[in-house]
């Protein structure tokens, strides 16, 4: 059972077992994410992904791994390994899970929480009407900073606050 997942830079070859996940596509790019990945039993072992590393997330909860790349938002199941499912082409800019396993996945003007699949996300209502440039720019306890611009209006810029229990967005300071 996976434990741990971190983006790497590419290993040298024989570092690691490694094993491809790719999406056979004629709009793939030639770039690559490696993941390291942490067994339950301490070995280590690497996973490569089609496109350029954005972000990787476990939940216990769920017993997955969701690891973002610049085509990509793949979906493994902790157990096996195995790639359970997957997107392709989304905007999707930064990806966190809450200390309670909860997955949060923002593009650049909406943020949602992802349940169990990839098709089953809520959006998160924002105290900020239109958002843009969303950057998660991290987790304090069980608060999630999170910075934005307003849509149309890039000179104002908010600091928000999600709890990571109720999944509340609130406006801490506009910048």
């Amino acid at each position: 059972m996976i434990t741990k997942a971190e983006i790497i830079d590419q290993p040298y070859s024989g570092l690691y077992q490694e094993k491809i996940y790719d999406v056979a596509s004629p709009w793939n790019s030639q770039s690559w994410t490696w993941i390291k990945f942490e067994n339950e039993d301490f070995i280590e072992w690497c996973g490569e992904f089609r496109d350029a590393p954005r972000a990787v997330a476990l939940s216990k909860k769920y017993n997955n791994v969701l690891v973002l790349t610049s085509d990509y938002l793949f979906q493994m199941d902790c157990l096996s390994g195995d790639i359970i499912e997957y997107e392709s082409r989304h905007i999707y800019q930064s990806l966190t899970v809450t200390p309670s396993g909860e997955f949060i996945l923002t593009d650049d003007y909406t943020i949602e929480k992802i349940e169990a699949n990839l098709k089953d996300k809520t959006l998160l209502e924002s105290p900020v009407e239109m958002m843009d440039m969303i950057t998660f720019t991290g987790w304090v306890n069980n608060t999630l900073s999170i910075t934005c611009k307003e849509l149309m209006n890039w000179d104002n810029t908010f600091l928000l606050e999600l709890d990571g229990d109720t999944l509340e967005l609130t406006i801490k300071d506009f910048i």
